[in-house]
């Protein structure tokens, strides 16, 4: 990373959310994630959101809310009527968001196929998050995902859930050179 991305870095950070000059500017009909919050909000999502394993559609709603923070493509959660319980195994995994609090993992089960720690929840969020708390958000690294027509990118880096659709610019966090953010 070049020195003088760090201090357009620096500069933002002092600024609070304005959009660093080292962020894409959005085009039309596009988001940038450098103009989403912090602390993170949550969006209604009015488009269809699908998760798929194999052949089997995991969940399906019109009622998906995104998770919107700085440097990070939307988080999907889908509240829990919209997904099939036969197809989650609770985890033994565990996580901590500053935000939110406690997070939960859950397998996802299709058939044969196990798909290790693809889901996770809050079932215990934070008040300002208590609208996640019956909610849960899935990889889509790992799974197959949808928003309205287009199959969802997943976020770099092995942690980041986010989900990346043609409408959101970056760079975004997970990225190479991104860990110091």
């Amino acid at each position: 990373m070049a020195d003088n991305d760090n201090d357009a870095r620096a500069a933002w950070a002092h600024r609070g959310h304005h959009r660093p000059v080292f962020a894409r500017v959005p085009g039309p009909g596009e988001e940038s994630v450098w103009d989403y919050p912090r602390p993170p909000d949550i969006r209604p999502e009015s488009r269809a959101v699908r998760v798929i394993a194999g052949d089997h559609v995991v969940a399906e709603t019109h009622s998906a809310v995104r998770l919107c923070e700085t440097a990070s493509p939307p988080t999907f959660y889908i509240p829990g009527a919209d997904i099939d319980p036969g197809a989650l195994v609770a985890s033994r995994t565990a996580s901590f968001c500053e935000w939110k609090g406690r997070a939960a993992y859950w397998h996802v089960m299709t058939g044969d196929t196990r798909v290790a720690d693809a889901a996770w929840g809050y079932p215990d969020a934070r008040a300002a998050y208590g609208a996640l708390a019956h909610m849960l958000a899935f990889y889509p690294g790992k799974l197959v995902c949808f928003v309205g027509d287009e199959r969802v990118r997943a976020q770099a880096g092995g942690f980041y859930g986010g989900w990346v659709t043609a409408e959101i610019v970056g760079p975004y966090k997970g990225e190479p050179g991104t860990q110091s953010w």
